[in-house]
């Protein structure tokens, strides 16, 4: 195992992570700190001469890596600690979230070849997913070398021109991320059939989300989400850079919980006054989202379920993701991941909870009631339009009247 890796941003070799006695740091290079205009990787690291100790860069590189059961998971496979991020980067690093790539010190960027690219039909497909329980990110599998944050399994793929499903290999970018069914001891039904409606719900009262569709193998479900962070450009596949809310305020993933030390709404609001190139914008669109999530009985919104992306180098936020409704099952905790107006419990959240968190005025509390108010009736209105849409296209589960049901309840209890 290497004590260095080199790390590389859209295409350029952009610093060196280092690791001795179990402690990382991160060094820009030399050719990045001369231009003090050059991209950072995170607002949390800017571009200097000095080097990151290990509490910013293992912030920010661990949040590169699976969470929670999937990286204990992947850390026995490999045979690597689970407290050991740079270890397990040396080995998944090559296709990471964002425009990162880490490679090996002195290794060049790989040109992508079509050895790179394997094929896969529907019984590829299934084996794929079978696959990806036993090997978390497809770890060692066909020299696959891909790292995707999250508590759940997943793998990025690409999709072919024909829609066809694609595994990469060594690195090469990908364009979308499959999400199989939870399967384990919570009892979480239709876990693709529940985050497909609540990203469909969430498109059509206009909040921007990643786009996605369903797929079979065998007839058995999985959710196809096309990555924010990729583009196509004739037959070539572009990165875009991003990083969650942790990664920018140097919180390491275990502590994603604002109860654990992690980002609140009011740190949310505030990384987006801070480094959106469209403050006013994004803060209300975030707003929404944390209305959104609350009526859908969405738990888990916390700080590495929010990013920023960059275009141009400039950061405001991406897309929504991750949208599912947590309440609808009773084996899932019910504390939701930030605090609403100082509560914790979605029960013991009503309509003045949620002016505490806007400036004490007329006119701030005015517009966020208006707000609320439009977005509950909309939400509601377009959830039995999403519901009878899937049913006609024969996808169909007992799980939207459940989602509904809390969306209904949440309706009338934000009133109050």
């Amino acid at each position: 195992m290497s004590d260095i890796l080199d790390v590389w941003l859209l295409g350029e070799k952009v610093g060196v992570l280092g690791q001795e006695r179990g402690r990382m740091r991160f060094s820009y290079e030399e050719e990045c700190t001369s231009k003090p205009e050059h991209m950072a990787l995170s607002v949390s690291m800017p571009v200097q001469e000095k080097h990151y100790g290990d509490d910013i860069t293992r912030a920010f590189f661990s949040g590169l890596l699976p969470d929670d059961l999937v990286r204990h998971r992947l850390a026995k496979l490999l045979g690597v600690s689970e407290k050991n991020s740079f270890g397990l980067l040396e080995a998944v690093g090559g296709e990471c979230a964002g425009a990162i790539t880490i490679l090996p010190a002195g290794q060049e960027l790989a040109q992508e070849n079509a050895d790179d690219v394997i094929a896969l039909d529907e019984e590829g497909v299934f084996d794929m997913l079978a696959t990806l329980r036993r090997r978390p990110l497809m770890a060692g599998e066909n020299n696959v070398r891909l790292s995707l944050a999250g508590a759940q399994d997943k793998v990025a793929v690409r999709t072919g021109v024909k829609g066809e499903i694609l595994l990469m290999r060594g690195g090469a970018p990908t364009t979308h991320i499959i999400k199989p069914l939870i399967t384990g001891a919570h009892d979480i039904v239709d876990s693709v059939h529940n985050e497909l409606f609540c990203l469909k719900l969430a498109a059509a009262v206009d909040l921007p989300t990643v786009q996605t569709l369903i797929g079979y193998a065998r007839e058995e479900p999985y959710l196809l989400v096309k990555r924010y962070d990729r583009t196509r450009k004739n037959d070539q596949i572009l990165r875009s850079h991003q990083e969650d809310f942790c990664q920018a305020l140097s919180v390491p993933p275990e502590h994603k919980y604002e109860n654990e030390g992690g980002p609140t709404i009011e740190h949310s609001v505030g990384v987006l006054q801070t480094y959106s190139i469209r403050p006013a914008q994004d803060r209300m669109v975030f707003m929404r989202l944390a209305i959104f999530n609350f009526l859908i009985g969405n738990a888990d919104a916390h700080g590495k379920n929010f990013s920023l992306l960059y275009e141009g180098g400039k950061p405001f936020l991406a897309p929504a993701y991750d949208l599912f409704s947590t309440a609808i099952y009773p084996n899932l905790a019910s504390k939701m991941a930030m605090k609403i107006g100082g509560k914790y419990n979605p029960d013991h959240v009503f309509l003045r909870h949620w002016m505490k968190l806007v400036p004490d005025t007329a006119l701030a509390q005015k517009a966020l009631k208006k707000e609320i108010e439009a977005l509950c009736s909309n939400v509601l209105e377009k959830a039995l339009e999403i519901k009878s849409e899937l049913e006609r296209n024969d996808v169909n589960s007992e799980i939207y009247n459940q989602i509904i049901a809390v969306i209904k309840k949440r309706y009338d209890q934000i009133q109050m």
